[in-house]
């Protein structure tokens, strides 16, 4: 388990550290928007998308067969994630109208395949568990954690 949380973290510490390099070329008049938007997402995400991935889980949980369990909350979390991040370029705000490169493009059209292909894959997800779980001989999702 601690190798995998050393090939995980690898990445995850030199995103961290692209981003801190980038923040030193913010324009000063910038800073506080950037902090606005960095404490909005840590506020969006600690103070709605959690609580509402937590609920839904434990609603999961009780409703779904456990083979769909797993598929659905990964499902759910990107979907949420997502949905927090897309939220400037869906509602418009933030458009620079000199820059024609950001205004015509289909936003909501991609967020909508992007969403249709997350439960596309969290349907066959389900599904391959559903049909592994069902083979004669192999454990039950709740014996494989154990």
């Amino acid at each position: 388990m601690t190798a995998w949380r050393i090939v995980l973290a690898v990445p995850a510490v030199a995103a961290l550290a692209y981003a801190a390099s980038r923040l030193a070329d913010v324009p000063s008049d910038q800073w506080a928007s950037v902090l606005k938007w960095l404490i909005g997402g840590v506020v969006l995400h600690d103070g709605v998308l959690a609580p509402v991935v937590v609920v839904l889980g434990l609603i999961a949980s009780r409703w779904l067969p456990a083979p769909w369990r797993a598929p659905a909350v990964v499902g759910l979390i990107w979907w949420g994630s997502v949905s927090l991040l897309a939220i400037p370029v869906l509602t418009g705000n933030g458009v620079d109208p000199p820059n024609e490169t950001l205004q015509h493009r289909p936003y909501v059209a991609s967020w909508w395949i992007g969403m249709a292909a997350t439960v596309a894959l969290v349907l066959a997800a389900g599904w391959v568990r559903r049909f592994r779980s069902m083979r004669p001989g192999s454990p039950s999702l709740g014996e494989r954690s154990r």
